[in-house]
């Protein structure tokens, strides 16, 4: 029997870095915000999530009442230098996804690199749209993290 939509296992490797003109921990707490209770969609719709920030702990958006998603268990937590996170994230389907946000001081600021490696029966469009999922997601930390630095709201 042949299946009606016939799937392929791919892998994906996205990697994105960014100068955050922000201290290391203040990078870090945005890091948090934004795929905590700070997540938004492009478009502005506020995508909540809770990330209990400890080894083995959860990263998931609570509906309410018993409903969720949940998107994966944090892997490495060293604050405020590394967070890792593996789980299906957002792939109602077989795969697995691994994200890690790693930081350091650099320029007077945060050096923040993502890496998003995935395995399994992931749609050509999924592949193709979280490219810039995560591009919206390292503006979204910035702008939290220049939210508190007292000389950017000057500016």
């Amino acid at each position: 029997m042949t299946p009606a939509h016939p799937e392929t296992v791919r892998t994906l490797l996205i990697e994105r870095a960014v100068h955050v003109a922000a201290p290391l921990e203040v990078t870090f707490a945005a890091v948090l915000a934004e795929v905590g209770p700070e997540s938004q969609m492009p478009d502005g719709t506020a995508f909540p999530f809770v990330l209990e920030a400890w080894p083995g702990g959860r990263w998931y958006r609570d509906l309410g009442r018993g409903a969720g998603h949940f998107w994966g268990h944090v892997q490495v937590i060293k604050p405020p230098t590394l967070l890792e996170i593996c789980g299906p994230m957002f792939m109602s389907y077989p795969a697995m996804n691994f994200i890690q946000y790693r930081l350091a001081e650099a320029g007077g600021g945060t050096s923040l690199k993502i890496t998003h490696r995935a395995m399994g029966l992931i749609p050509t469009e999924h592949a193709q749209g979280v490219q810039s999922g995560w591009d919206h997601g390292l503006k979204r930390i910035a702008e939290i993290a220049l939210r508190s630095v007292p000389s950017a709201r000057s500016r």
